[in-house]
């Protein structure tokens, strides 16, 4: 059964959402434009707040629902296990080639299933950092030191090789952003430039 669970795990956090929307409401697949990534961020970027929004709802649900697996299906197993394996299902799907997101928006759902003070730690850490940096990557990672900082000095809470092992998987896919930083083309969330990158819908392309 706890392989069942996991299965329907990684294929809940497999829904490509933002390639879905990029679909059916513009006509494009959204890793061709912007930063390439088909996650709620470039989403914003490329296709406007209404659609971020929705790509948004749906990976924080993914997560959520993954989370709750457990409970719904009665499995005596700790929720943030298909919590995570939805978060890889999220960045390495099935249905898109294996090309995905970067995981920050599944995470959270999970963490407000799993852990709320987690949650809290981690993603006000998150604005903090992008609201003083400017660089949503910064953030992202921030993230994943938060819940590894958090669980090294929160006693009973023993996921300090899980959560060391995703900031790795952070640093790995943002390994883009991280050397566009170094060159100097990493763009801020204040860049004027990124307003290039919008797409209008399908509906006004004819």
């Amino acid at each position: 059964m706890t392989l069942l669970l996991f299965l329907i795990a990684y294929l809940l956090g497999s829904i490509p959402t933002a390639l879905l929307v990029g679909k059916y409401a513009f006509n494009i697949d959204i890793r061709e434009h912007g930063s390439n990534n088909p996650g709620a961020t470039n989403t914003l970027r490329v296709l406007g707040k209404k659609a971020a929004i929705v790509v948004l709802l749906i990976d924080v649900s993914k997560g959520v629902l993954a989370a709750s697996l457990p409970a719904l299906l009665e499995v005596d197993i700790d929720p943030l296990l298909p919590g995570l394996i939805a978060v890889v299902g999220h960045c390495f799907p099935i249905f898109a080639g294996f090309r995905g997101g970067k995981a920050i928006a599944t995470t959270a759902g999970v963490l407000l299933v799993t852990n709320i003070w987690m949650f809290l730690a981690a993603y006000l850490a998150f604005i903090f950092v992008i609201f003083v940096t400017k660089y949503v990557f910064y953030g992202s990672l921030t993230v994943g030191l938060t819940l590894l900082f958090y669980s090294f000095f929160t006693p009973g809470l023993e996921y300090e090789l899980i959560f060391s092992i995703f900031l790795l998987l952070l640093i790995f896919l943002h390994r883009s952003n991280i050397n566009n930083f170094i060159h100097h083309l990493e763009p801020k969330i204040n860049d004027k430039s990124l307003k290039d990158d919008r797409i209008p819908p399908k509906i006004n392309r004819v």
